[in-house]
């Protein structure tokens, strides 16, 4: 299921923060495609690239542990990986590296997608600062569930599950298009509560699943099960901070605060 549309209100201002959070991505994706060559598309980049995912990926035994790794036996040979900043600034760092042009395309549709309307809703500074929170919550999330994994996290995906979460909360009812490729490839369009909650029960299905596989699994799951509940409870308190009732349709009079927003127009995202 990949959105790459939604019926979103007339923004107020550009995303800058978005966009440049895409275009960090990309750019660090070009300077792994530079050590890794073009294996790096499909995530096979060789030697070079598995020392950049050591160095700049979040490792959990690191930080369970207090000391960071400093080389790596591959076999054939001892390579330095020691990581140049602190392994809690990794937590950081691991967000905009990704394993290949799938991962990478995939996280920046979602963000491209859900997080413009967030930023225009929130500001560009608080949109920053809620996207590297839920981030850290994400990667301390999966970090909880397997402290002495020795694997690299890398992706903003945690991070993105964050902004779907918080974008569930403030825009419930906004309608999504997404291309679905089950057998057949389909077009759909549904409420954001619909597509949203479906893709979080799937995420605590493969969750569930993957309890005791963490060696054996790739995806992160917990990152996205841990980022996507920070982003609703922010958006809750934010809500609550500004007087707006959790549920939709619950305020006081002249129907809900959502009446006005989806009747203002469509832009295309």
């Amino acid at each position: 299921m990949i959105p790459y549309s939604d019926a979103s209100i007339h923004h107020r201002t550009f995303p800058v923060v978005n966009t440049a959070l895409i275009g960090i991505s990309v750019l660090v994706f070009l300077i792994e495609i530079r050590l890794g060559g073009f294996g790096t598309l499909t995530g096979n980049g060789g030697i070079n690239l598995d020392i950049f995912f050591f160095k700049w990926g979040f490792i959990s035994s690191e930080l369970t542990s207090g000391k960071a790794f400093d080389s790596l036996n591959t076999g054939f040979q001892v390579v330095n990986i020691a990581t140049p900043v602190p392994t809690e600034a990794t937590i950081f760092t691991s967000m905009f590296i990704h394993g290949g042009v799938m991962h990478l395309a995939g996280n920046m549709m979602f963000l491209w997608v859900f997080g413009d309307n967030l930023e225009d809703r929130l500001g560009h500074v608080k949109y920053l600062l809620f996207y590297l929170l839920v981030g850290v919550a994400a990667t301390l999330s999966q970090w909880a569930i397997d402290t002495g994994s020795q694997v690299p996290l890398i992706g903003a995906s945690g991070a993105i599950s964050g902004v779907l979460g918080a974008y569930l909360m403030i825009y419930p009812f906004n309608r999504i298009k997404a291309l679905i490729i089950f057998y057949l490839i389909t077009v759909v369009e549904m409420r954001a509560m619909w597509l949203l909650g479906a893709w979080f029960a799937w995420q605590l299905i493969q969750g569930g699943l993957s309890l005791g596989m963490a060696n054996s699994v790739s995806v992160a799951f917990f990152a996205h099960i841990g980022g996507f509940a920070a982003g609703v409870v922010l958006a809750g308190l934010y809500k609550l901070a500004i007087g707006e009732p959790l549920i939709p349709g619950s305020s006081s009079g002249g129907g809900s605060p959502w009446d006005h927003w989806y009747q203002t127009g469509r832009s295309r995202d």
